[in-house]
């Protein structure tokens, strides 16, 4: 890698990292987890860095992020998250208005499967179509919108008084 190629990766870094760690936050549901899925998705992206000079490496880094999360949640298997107990996620309401409804949807996010919270993150945080969304993880368009209702109807079940889960169609 040149000089030019390295202040351009260099740039990108900088410049990207707080918004793409938010997407691996939101997919992970952990701040741990986060950083490893971004880390390595950029060690995947970092030899390809001069095939993608015209290209959009944000969108091609994006792209490995998903495909790992889903390669990671496959390999769990079956190995269900633990929900954290009340002590450890209190909901406390905010003057502010929006900040409660913020931390109930995190603690709620946290209790999907990896796999719904995955297609949720796309769908309705990164706004990506269903066919999107099943070419970014690598299945069926019918997976992605079995998810998306499973995940959907399971948030509503959580959350019964947040009027915020009307979903767009």
């Amino acid at each position: 890698m040149d000089e030019d190629d390295r202040a351009r990766l260099t740039e990108f870094v900088t410049s990207r990292t707080p918004a793409l760690m938010r997407v691996a936050y939101l997919l992970t549901g952990d701040r741990h987890a986060a950083e490893d899925l971004f880390q390595s998705a950029l060690a995947r992206t970092i030899p390809r860095w001069r095939a993608l000079r015209h290209a959009d490496p944000e969108g091609y880094l994006r792209t490995v992020m998903y495909r790992e999360q889903v390669s990671w949640w496959r390999r769990l298997g079956r190995r269900r998250e633990r929900a954290l107990t009340g002590a450890d996620e209190a909901v406390q309401p905010d003057p502010s208005g929006g900040t409660d409804v913020r931390l109930a949807m995190r603690a709620a996010l946290r209790l999907l499967p990896p796999a719904q919270r995955t297609v949720l993150v796309l769908r309705y945080y990164e706004d990506l179509t269903e066919t999107q969304v099943a070419e970014a993880l690598g299945c069926t368009v019918g997976t992605v919108r079995s998810r998306t209702h499973r995940a959907v109807a399971r948030l509503r079940q959580l959350l019964p008084d947040v009027e915020l889960l009307e979903v767009r169609r």
